[in-house]
C-alpha cells in the first residue's frame, strides 16, 4: 500500500483482529489517531488492550484486518515500524544491576548510536524525565516510579514518532503517577510525540485527548473524555437522610424523578445538580444528613456501554462477587 508518510495518521486500523484457536481475542478493530494525540485504551484487564498493542508494535502477528503505524504495514513493514516507535512494557525490562545511563547506553548500541552520540541521547533524555542527577546510580536503587520514568526514556532515546506505553502506572500510588503524568504532558509538548496506552484506571484516561473503550475484545465507544460522558449527559446525586425510603418515594411524587434506594444512600440522576438540590432539600419532609453531587465519570460510561463499571472487574478481567 502506498502512502504518505507526513499526512498519515500515526495510528491507523481496519477490521483489526487476532484470535487464537477458536478465541477471538481482538474483533473488528477501527482507529484512527492522529499524530500528537494522547490517545488511552480503557479498559479491564482481559479486554484485549495489550494483545492490541502487540499487533500495533508488529509483536503479534493479526489474523484479521490491517494496521499502519507511523505510515508502515505491521505486518509486512515489520522493521520499519520498529524503527519508528517506542515501546515501555507493563513488565519492567530494564536490567537492575547497571545503572541508570548504562541501560540507555546499551539500547543506543543497539538502534545504532554508539559512543558519544548515544551518551548525549541519554543525557539528554534523562534531564528531560528529571533524572539526571541519578543517571550513575544503579536502578535497583531506584523506586517504582523513577524506574517506570526511565523506562519511558529508554523508549524514547532513539527519536520515535510513537511510544506505546502498556499499563505504564501499574503498581504506582497517585503521586507518583501524576508525577509521571506531569512528564508526559511536557514530553507531548517538547518532542511532538504520540503517545498510545493502555489503562484500566480512570484517572489517567481523564490525561487522554481521545480514549477508545474496549470490552471483551470489542471497541465499544471512543471519543475525547468530555464527549463520551456527555452521552451520559445527567449529574449523580446521593442522599444520605433519615428516612431513605421516604425520600425515594418523595422524589417520584413531587419531581417525576426515580431513585434509587442502596445502603450508602438515595442514588438519583439529575440534569443540573447545582440547581436540584437545594430545591430538594427545601421540599423534603425527611432530615437529610448528607447530600452529594458528581458530574459523570467515565465509569458511568463503561457502564453505559458494558452494562458493568470498570471497577466492579478484577484483574482477570472478571466481574467480582458481592
Amino acid at each position: 500500500m502506498s502512502v504518505a508518510r507526513d499526512t498519515e495518521p500515526a495510528v491507523l486500523t481496519e477490521d483489526l483482529g487476532k484470535s487464537y484457536g477458536g478465541v477471538e481475542a481482538v474483533q473488528g478493530l477501527n482507529l484512527t489517531v492522529p499524530a500528537g494525540e494522547i490517545f488511552g485504551f480503557l479498559g479491564p484487564n482481559g479486554a484485549g488492550k495489550s494483545t492490541s498493542i502487540g499487533m500495533l508494535t508488529t509483536l503479534l502477528r493479526p489474523t484479521a484486518g490491517w494496521a499502519t503505524v507511523a505510515g508502515y504495514d505491521v505486518r509486512y513493514e515489520r522493521q520499519k515500524v520498529r524503527r519508528r516507535i517506542g515501546i515501555v512494557f507493563q513488565e519492567t525490562t530494564l536490567d537492575a544491576d547497571l545503572t541508570a545511563e548504562r541501560n540507555l547506553r546499551f539500547h543506543a548500541d543497539l538502534y545504532g548510536f554508539p559512543g558519544r552520540e548515544g551518551r548525549r541521547r541519554a543525557l539528554a533524555m534523562l534531564d528531560l524525565m528529571g533524572l539526571a542527577q541519578r543517571r550513575s546510580d544503579r536502578v535497583r536503587t531506584f523506586s517504582g516510579g523513577m524506574r517506570r520514568r526511565l523506562e519511558i526514556v529508554r523508549g524514547l532515546l532513539h527519536g520515535p514518532g510513537v511510544l506505546f506505553l502498556d499499563e505504564p502506572t501499574t503498581g504506582l500510588d497517585p503521586q507518583t503517577r501524576a508525577v509521571i503524568w506531569e512528564h508526559l504532558h511536557r514530553l507531548r509538548e517538547e518532542q511532538a510525540i504520540t503517545v498510545f496506552l493502555t489503562t484500566h484506571h480512570l484517572e489517567e484516561a481523564e490525561h487522554c485527548d481521545r480514549i477508545a473503550i474496549i470490552d471483551g475484545g470489542r471497541l465499544v465507544a471512543q471519543g475525547s473524555p468530555a464527549e463520551l460522558k456527555s452521552v451520559i449527559g445527567a449529574d449523580m446525586v446521593v442522599l444520605r437522610t433519615g428516612d431513605d425510603e421516604a425520600a425515594a418515594q418523595a422524589l417520584r411524587d413531587r419531581f417525576a424523578l426515580e431513585g434509587t434506594v442502596t445502603p450508602r444512600g438515595v442514588h438519583v440522576r439529575v440534569a443540573d445538580a447545582a440547581a436540584f438540590v437545594p430545591r430538594l432539600c427545601a421540599r423534603l419532609a425527611v432530615p437529610v444528613h448528607s447530600v452529594t453531587a458528581t458530574p459523570p465519570t467515565l465509569d458511568d460510561v463503561f457502564l453505559h456501554y458494558t452494562g458493568r463499571t470498570i471497577r466492579e472487574v478484577g484483574d482477570d478481567g472478571l466481574k467480582k462477587k458481592g
